[in-house]
């Protein structure tokens, strides 16, 4: 599994989360899933991630196509610099 994988899943898990938890435990819950789309935005924004820098910690890859010169795998070296 890539990074950019494990983040989505992540940050699925953890508004899905907050939601449920917010109708069933407390409605400040909600702000979880709050939390989790504003990191989305600013990492959109600024490139920084803390869930990327702990998946890589982790062992996982970058991104699928590493291996194959292209970051989408059609050849293009579209890859972040």
């Amino acid at each position: 599994m890539t990074t950019d994988n494990a983040i989505r899943v992540l940050a699925g898990t953890l508004t899905l989360t907050g939601v449920v938890l917010s109708r069933v435990a407390h409605p400040n819950w909600i702000l979880l899933s709050a939390f989790v789309g504003a990191n989305l935005i600013q990492s959109a924004f600024t490139g920084f991630c803390p869930a990327e820098i702990v998946f890589r910690r982790l062992g996982f890859t970058r991104d699928a196509g590493a291996g194959s010169g292209g970051g989408c795998g059609s050849g293009c070296d579209c890859r972040p610099k």
